[in-house]
């Protein structure tokens, strides 16, 4: 029977965690060479490679990371034992992986979150950002317990899921001070060659903007397009151009940020979605979640 060296994993694990072999034996109190060495006789034990140079560092291979996943449970269940041995009160918390579909904002994913933060015993939440494909391809193998998107699931994902719809937000243009005065009177044709922000054509919201331009015959000056949301609001706070986000968001956002609302766009809504393998929820995070919605 083949045992698993846990000394060789445990090397592994830590600099997967670290990200650098020099801050894992700081940890261990070895020489980074001996915990080369280590890793490299796992990768002999397992017959694949766990690491690839990436720059100036390593990034973990595919096969890395599911090991890197098997250990994280591994030591987890390690801590708990001695938690257990030393009279401590044990009880993993529930984890709950959630994947947010790059275009959609990040204030909105979170107040969406917010039921699932409530619960008790509280959730370990695991968040990742990223494409829908990406995104799809993990909650296939249950990596995710769930992807919020600003769309329901494409059929053209030859995936079992499911698209629970959370709810929608009429859509307001926003800005700082300075841009907002400019074009607060004689809204919406007052955006037409106004600096303008805007999420990349993969996103509804995008297509749903392009076409309420295109229905007004208003040509914004579009100073900037992004994927990442938090990227666009960023932008947006320090004035590049005026942006679209949720109603939901607003008070929020401007609260914090003093921005300006500009106006509401009529006829553009921007919908949201929970995407999970289980037509009927059973996780309590993710029933949570849709409940509030409802």
């Amino acid at each position: 029977m083949d045992w698993l060296n846990y000394h060789h994993l445990l090397n592994f694990w830590l600099v997967a965690r670290e990200g650098s072999v020099q801050r894992a034996s700081e940890l261990l109190h070895v020489t980074p060479a001996s915990v080369s060495v280590q890793i490299k006789q796992l990768e002999r034990t397992f017959g694949a490679r766990l690491f690839r140079k990436q720059g100036r560092g390593l990034a973990l291979t595919e096969m890395g990371d599911e090991v890197a996943t098997y250990a994280d449970t591994i030591f987890a269940t390690g801590r708990e034992l001695m938690e257990m041995v030393r009279g401590r009160p044990v009880g993993r918390p529930v984890e709950f992986r959630v994947g947010i579909r790059d275009v959609m904002p990040k204030l909105l994913a979170y107040q969406l979150l917010q039921p699932a933060l409530e619960l008790q015993p509280p959730v370990r939440l695991i968040c990742q950002e990223g494409e829908m494909s990406q995104l799809v391809s993990d909650l296939a193998i249950h990596k995710l317990d769930v992807i919020l998107s600003d769309r329901a699931l494409d059929p053209l994902y030859r995936v079992q899921a499911y698209s629970h719809r959370l709810g929608d937000s009429e859509v307001v243009v926003v800005g700082t001070k300075r841009l907002a005065k400019k074009v607060i009177n004689g809204f919406p044709g007052s955006l037409d060659r106004a600096p303008f922000l805007l999420p990349t054509d993969n996103s509804v919201l995008r297509r749903q903007l392009d076409q309420w331009f295109s229905d007004l015959s208003i040509v914004p000056q579009v100073r900037g397009e992004f994927a990442d949301s938090a990227m666009m609001k960023i932008a947006g706070v320090n004035g590049l151009g005026l942006f679209a986000i949720p109603a939901i968001m607003e008070e929020e956002l401007l609260n914090i940020y003093g921005l300006q609302h500009v106006g509401t766009i009529l006829g553009v809504r921007e919908q949201y979605y929970a995407v999970s393998v289980e037509r009927r929820i059973k996780h309590p995070a993710v029933m949570a979640i849709r409940e509030r919605a409802q």
